[in-house]
């Protein structure tokens, strides 16, 4: 009887040791035999779909100093995150120049890029410069009228591929596509290009050449 007592005492003694074998046994065939899910689901491309919507809403963007350089007005709005793009309906768009000249730009729709420096004008689509600069100076008014316009606020330049009329002061030109560099003042027209050019005004004191007898 003494044997068997000291059998159970050793039993007792290392049971918790065997179960706890038993244990990590039984894990490690769980483990072996439980079907995996697969391989981590491949995160997708987003779409182009919009994630959000912004109605009777106002989009700024400010330079380093807090001066407001673009803004950028519509009834409606859908971001694609995709390649975070604005498409804006019935857009009313206002620029700042280095030198605060005012332009403005409307259109049917535009397509904005995420901090505004760039939108895409469709469908009676008009941009504007104001005949005065923050200063004062006067300078013609200048306006640009197609179905398509792309803008670049910070280099202040305006392209079209569309047949194109601008207008600028008393004069008035057409042409079959358009290069605008506001800073360097240059214009190109190209393809079938015709225009009127309103003579100046005489100077106040001008007085007329005389007939030759």
């Amino acid at each position: 009887m003494r044997g068997f007592a000291r059998a159970v005492d050793r039993l007792t003694i290392y049971l918790p040791v065997i179960l706890m074998g038993l244990l990590a046994l039984g894990t490690y065939w769980l483990a072996r035999n439980t079907p995996t899910s697969g391989a981590a689901p491949v995160q997708e491309a987003p779409t182009h779909d919009p994630d959000y919507f912004l109605r009777g809403f106002s989009v700024k963007s400010f330079d380093p100093n807090g001066r407001l350089k673009t803004e950028i007005r519509g009834t409606e709005a859908r971001h694609f995150p995709d390649n975070d793009t604005l498409e804006i309906d019935q857009p009313r768009m206002r620029s700042f120049s280095e030198t605060g000249a005012l332009t403005t730009g409307t259109a049917d729709r535009a397509l904005s890029n995420s901090d505004g420096s760039e939108v895409q004008l469709f469908g009676n689509a008009i941009v504007t410069r104001q005949s005065n600069d923050a200063k004062g100076n006067a300078q013609p008014k200048l306006e640009i009228r197609s179905d398509f316009l792309h803008i670049f606020g910070n280099t202040e330049k305006v392209r079209t591929n569309k047949p194109v009329v601008l207008t600028r002061g008393d004069d008035r030109f057409a042409g079959d596509s358009l290069d605008y560099d506001n800073l360097d003042r240059v214009l190109e027209l190209h393809g079938r290009v015709h225009g009127v050019i309103q003579p100046q005004p005489a100077s106040p004191g001008a007085t007329a050449p005389a007939k030759a007898p």
